[in-house]
């Protein structure tokens, strides 16, 4: 029963972690979306016919 108790709360731990790192508000998912939107900006810029 006990090593029942851990594996759950050892998978609590896990899920909460998961939910603060990556979706938290500043979360890695928000920040390699904001990176994602200033690389599109700045390749959106770029002038194929400049020399």
């Amino acid at each position: 029963m006990r090593n029942l108790l851990m594996t759950v709360m050892l998978l609590a731990v896990v899920a909460l972690l998961y939910m603060n790192i990556v979706s938290g508000e500043d979360g890695i998912y928000l920040q390699i979306q904001n990176k994602g939107n200033a690389a599109n900006a700045q390749l959106e810029k770029l002038n194929p016919n400049s020399p």
